[in-house]
């Protein structure tokens, strides 16, 4: 049974099909890529998956439980976690704090326990701080967990967005065009990143991204939007040699 299993996947916006008939399988431990000329949907087919849109057709199955109507909040609990292109961290708060905001949902205590400090606030306060740590070191951040995120340079904020996503213990990340941005040296940073997060955590991952040399270099096998359908699936190298495939990204 595929980790993700997406079919017939459909919507439409003042009449206009932004997805259609979209299909998709990966298996657990993949790393898949969904490319695409500029609007050709592939955003909205992460929203979809998100719960951030609903579909007007079509079915969403995570580890074989159907997520396709649930609010984003249960699809992250489901084990769904995602990173934007805009990064979108909690600038004004340390970095070991924008991480705590990650396992907020996986260790709790009482409200009563966090105004008064009693119970097993103390001991749940450890376990984040000790938590937060380990992934922080993961990704080389733990010597910069007390300063502000937004004092990170642009690469390191990008790390920061994925260790927070990590936080919530996903089955399956979705990176939206991580190398947005980013210079030649902070993409190649960004490549043995992925890879590390794939090692490391056993992960699954779905990204987005028009940097091809990115993509080439670590992707297993591709979806092509364009136009919000299908144009081609199947492994990277017989993908991007696809002459419908190029067409689509340099015209005829």
């Amino acid at each position: 049974m595929a980790l993700l299993e997406v079919n017939n996947l459909s919507i439409s916006f003042g009449g206009l099909r932004a997805v259609g008939d979209f299909n998709l399988k990966i298996e657990k431990g993949e790393l898949y890529g969904l490319i695409g000329p500029n609007g050709a949907g592939k955003t909205t087919v992460f929203n979809l998956l998100t719960g951030v849109y609903k579909p007007d057709e079509g079915i969403i199955k995570l580890d074989g439980q159907d997520i396709t109507r649930k609010n984003t909040i249960e699809i992250n609990h489901a084990g769904i976690a995602r990173t934007f292109q805009n990064i979108r961290l909690f600038k004004q708060l340390s970095v070991i704090d924008n991480v705590k905001v990650g396992l907020s949902e996986r260790i709790k205590y009482s409200l009563f326990e966090s105004i008064f400090h009693v119970g097993s606030y103390k001991a749940k306060e450890k376990e984040m701080e000790e938590e937060a740590l380990r992934l922080l070191k993961v990704f080389d951040l733990d010597g910069e967990k007390d300063i502000l995120a937004s004092n990170l340079p642009y690469g390191k904020q990008r790390k920061l967005e994925i260790a927070r996503a990590m936080a919530t213990d996903p089955k399956l990340l979705l990176l939206d065009e991580p190398a947005a941005g980013m210079n030649p040296n902070e993409t190649k940073e960004l490549m043995e990143t992925i890879a590390l997060v794939r090692r490391e955590f056993d992960m699954t991952i779905l990204l987005i991204e028009h940097d091809m040399k990115l993509v080439s270099g670590i992707c297993e096998k591709l979806t092509v939007l364009n136009f919000g359908r299908v144009l081609c699936q199947g492994e990277t190298k017989e993908v991007l040699a696809d002459p419908e495939v190029i067409k689509a990204y340099i015209g005829d």
